[in-house]
């Protein structure tokens, strides 16, 4: 494949097995997540204290931010598809993501902060399946869980850098909130400036025939895959309800966010090498293991009685991520053809997103109703019923 310069998309980087632009998208993820985690933790505390915003309202803001993302990663998808392109779609979604860091500094009211938060994820949106389209177009089929596994590891780096970055911040800032707004611009701005010198694979123009969003124009086997991930979807709550059973458990603020470390560093070292494990012995396989591995973790939150047992648990539910986050989306490009790649990965990943509500509500109401370990027991069968319609009900066209 010949990139924009006829220099070719799939040169190396100083990581074997991957190319130049999947190193540097890996990089673009890592100063981007740097970047919003810095912030994510400190937005709703920006709202209550210093704008004395009520609770209900930072709900809004985020429910609203979030279903902007999942809805708008289906048509940036088929945008991506329909006009040939990733890169400026890529741009557009980081730069737009990177400007709203200021505009929290500059925020007097509420409606500024949602407008804020909107937009970034917005640029989110608009970024995501572009940018995975591009991962797969500049590895090949046999390295493609690989690429995956590597910006996942890349991505969930930044994850951990932001909030530890953010600590000494605060303090240097005598707690002030719009100063590490403003701080938070800095690896966001570098991010951007990195994307310019990824490029096109030109594959996109190739296409004899433009993908339409209809569900029927996917393969059978695309169709049946996302039903199942509908399924688990449907059981797998948000990570807030871990926060409440480890508050329940009797677990301090500051430890829960040691556990969420201990998390991340699972995810962070495991989603490489299984990347690397989906490309010799089959994604399917790999994604099976990580749903019934999901249903292990969660029927032991279900039984857990003593918070000792989270620091086992949480790194747990890492290795969950690591198995499948990226994997999963590399099985979604195995499943369709080049001319649908960002469509599929985009369906899937709203369809998933906005799924995530009636989990949660449907955890909630469990937990309301039966008790802490009730949402944890019904995550766990949804998940084992999950794994296993994947074994029986979806073969994938790879002969791995």
């Amino acid at each position: 494949m010949i990139g924009q310069g006829g220099e070719p998309a799939t040169e190396p980087s100083p990581v074997p097995g991957i190319s130049r632009n999947v190193f540097l998208l890996g990089l673009v993820s890592l100063a981007t997540d740097a970047s919003t985690e810095m912030l994510y933790p400190l937005i709703p505390l920006f709202l209550t204290q210093t704008l004395r915003v009520p609770v209900a309202i930072v709900g809004v803001i985020e429910g609203l931010a979030e279903a902007t993302a999942s809805l708008l990663k289906g048509f940036s998808g088929w945008l991506s598809d329909r006009i040939g392109l990733r890169r400026p779609l890529v741009i557009a979604g980081y730069g737009l993501a990177a400007a709203t860091k200021p505009l929290l500094a500059l925020a007097a009211g509420w409606p500024l902060v949602l407008a804020a938060r909107v937009l970034d994820r917005f640029g989110k949106g608009l970024r995501g399946t572009p940018r995975d389209a591009l991962i797969a177009d500049s590895s090949p089929e046999h390295l493609r869980g690989r690429a995956f596994g590597f910006h996942r590891s890349a991505d969930q780096i930044g994850a951990i850098v932001g909030p530890l970055a953010a600590l000494p911040l605060l303090a240097v800032f005598h707690q002030g909130y719009r100063a590490v707004f403003l701080a938070a611009f800095v690896p966001a701005a570098l991010g951007v400036a990195l994307l310019f010198a990824v490029r096109e694979t030109g594959t996109g123009r190739e296409r004899a025939r433009l993908p339409s969003l209809r569900l029927r124009d996917t393969s059978p086997a695309f169709r049946r895959f996302l039903g199942i991930t509908l399924v688990f979807a449907l059981g797998n709550s948000s990570d807030a309800f871990l926060i409440l059973l480890a508050r329940h458990l009797g677990v301090t603020a500051p430890r829960i966010v040691l556990l969420f470390a201990a998390f991340s560093v699972t995810y962070v070292l495991s989603a490489y090498p299984a990347g690397l494990l989906s490309d010799r012995l089959g994604r399917k396989r790999l994604l099976v293991a990580g749903l019934a591995w999901f249903a292990v973790v969660y029927l032991g939150l279900a039984l857990v009685r003593t918070p000792a047992w989270l620091w086992l648990l949480f790194p747990a539910y890492g290795l969950y991520m690591g198995l499948t986050d990226g994997v999963m989306r590399a099985f979604v490009v195995d499943l369709v053809g080049p001319a649908h790649r960002a469509t599929a990965l985009g369906l899937q990943a709203m369809a998933v997103g906005l799924a995530a509500f009636p989990a949660s509500a449907t955890a909630g109401l469990l937990w309301q109703g039966l008790g802490a370990p009730a949402p944890f027991f019904y995550g766990a069968a949804m998940a084992g019923l999950a794994a296993g319609l994947l074994g029986a009900r979806v073969r994938s066209p790879l002969t791995r």
